[in-house]
């Protein structure tokens, strides 16, 4: 017997990246996970299928979060697939540019608030309506909200929006056992990180991390599958940084 045998999940931008380590690190530790992906339908069949294959169950639901009523096709694929919900992790994340404020587009502000802070709010509202007691909220943050670099406007704000939300829904939802936290991931060696850094940049951003080494998916995934376990029932309300000492 896992860990979260027989839990629901629920994670958001579960095809690549941290949200893949996510998918797969739920369903290694026994919970049946819905996930959404943008676009790459060749991608999410890629871990439903690495899913599979490690004994655990994984489905895929295409619903872009740039797009209205994308949430809710999510949702009502979990609402059919899960026995119950249990747990919410809102991995995706839009970083569309980066640019100073004088040059961030209306449009850019718009799509970045609305697939980072709006599904969060919107997750959490079905969660608040629908999950089981004892349930588990996790959203992804950033390091940036604390340590913010110019040019990039709409990704912190709608971050920080995040990490304000996490502290309130702890509150609202405390009563029936549900906690709420986010984590805070510093340099994270993704396929993303690496096309938006030079390989001198990442170098210098190893060597300023007491551990020496950029953040790896897995090591996100493993702090948030602890946040999702039983082991966490008193832990609520927190946005923890998982950075590797920088910060």
């Amino acid at each position: 017997m896992t860990v979260l045998d027989g839990k629901g999940a629920v994670v958001t931008g579960g095809s690549r990246g941290i949200g893949r380590s996510i998918v797969e690190r739920l369903a290694r530790d026994g919970a049946a996970v819905v996930f959404n992906y943008a676009s790459n339908t060749q991608a999410a069949k890629t871990v439903e299928e690495a899913v599979r294959s490690a004994g655990g169950r994984a489905v895929s639901v295409q619903a872009d979060l740039a797009e209205a009523g994308a949430v809710d096709r999510l949702m009502a694929v979990a609402d059919e697939e899960l026995d119950g919900l249990d747990i919410v992790i809102h991995s995706a994340a839009l970083d569309i540019a980066t640019a100073p404020i004088s040059e961030t587009s209306e449009l850019v502000w718009d799509q970045t608030m609305t697939v980072n802070a709006k599904t969060a709010f919107l997750l959490t509202q079905h969660a608040a309506r629908t999950m089981r007691t004892g349930g588990r909220i996790v959203h992804i943050s950033t390091l940036n909200t604390s340590r913010p670099a110019p040019g990039n406007s709409a990704y912190v704000a709608s971050k920080g929006a995040i990490e304000q939300l996490t502290r309130v829904a702890a509150l609202e939802l405390g009563a029936r056992q549900i906690t709420v936290n986010a984590v805070c991931p510093g340099a994270t060696d993704t396929e993303l990180l690496r096309r938006a850094n030079p390989e001198a940049a990442l170098a210098q951003v190893a060597a300023m991390t007491p551990l020496g080494r950029l953040g790896q998916p897995h090591d996100i995934a493993d702090a948030v599958a602890m946040l999702a376990s039983p082991d966490s029932r008193w832990i609520t309300g927190q946005i923890i940084n998982v950075t590797g000492g920088l910060g």
